[in-house]
């Protein structure tokens, strides 16, 4: 077995870090690298990769359910009418990641959100402007590469971007694993049966304008 891929009981070959966890497989099968273009899904997808930072993203996947029912299903015209007693119930939520800068990190975003839709006309034209051109990403994607780029120049530029429009927990590691999970990237592993079932959804995409 090539390095970085695993064998499933179903005899598919898929990337390693599943394991064999059935919501981490179903996590890696039918959603990362799957390209998303819906501005609420896009923006459930910052919010909780902020979440995740400094922890499992599996501990994340595990309460995205709790954390939709806190954050009015990531709804940011919603969210960003949260005030000091949302924040509050919030960080009593056992429910979610109890951390208060995230917390309130996720009604900043909501609102500037909102101010982003009406300067381009929606999060997904503007998350897309920054997609990587083909000559600056390696065609074979294997475990020594996705060790060695946490980050790419593309996600410097968009984290840079975010946060001169003032959004938080948007550094460049944080976006790139944003860029990953939106199919913007596809970082499946060469040989993991998921990778060209990205490609080809990749290359149907009609990208946001």
């Amino acid at each position: 077995m090539e390095e970085g891929l695993i064998a499933g009981e179903d005899g598919r070959i898929r990337c390693f870090w599943p394991g064999r966890l059935p919501d981490y497989l179903r996590y890696h099968d039918e959603e990362w690298g799957r390209p998303v273009t819906d501005d609420k899904r896009l923006f459930e997808k910052v919010c909780l990769e902020g979440f995740q930072s400094g922890l499992s993203w599996l501990t994340i996947l595990r309460k995205q359910e709790n954390f939709r029912r806190a954050f009015a299903d990531f709804d940011f015209h919603v969210v960003a009418q949260f005030g000091q007693e949302d924040v509050e119930r919030l960080v009593l939520d056992a429910g979610i990641i109890r951390h208060r800068g995230k917390i309130v990190s996720v009604i900043n975003n909501a609102r500037r959100a909102i101010e982003l839709v009406q300067e381009v006309g929606s999060l997904a034209a503007f998350f897309w402007r920054f997609e990587p051109k083909p000559e600056e990403r390696q065609a074979r994607i294997d475990l020594s590469y996705y060790r060695a780029n946490p980050t790419v120049a593309a996600s410097h530029a968009l984290s840079k971007a975010l946060k001169k429009r003032g959004w938080t927990f948007v550094g460049p590691t944080t976006v790139y694993a944003l860029m990953q999970a939106m199919g913007m990237v596809n970082d499946h592993l060469e040989g993991c049966f998921c990778r060209q079932e990205v490609e080809k959804e990749r290359a149907a995409l009609r990208r946001p304008a």
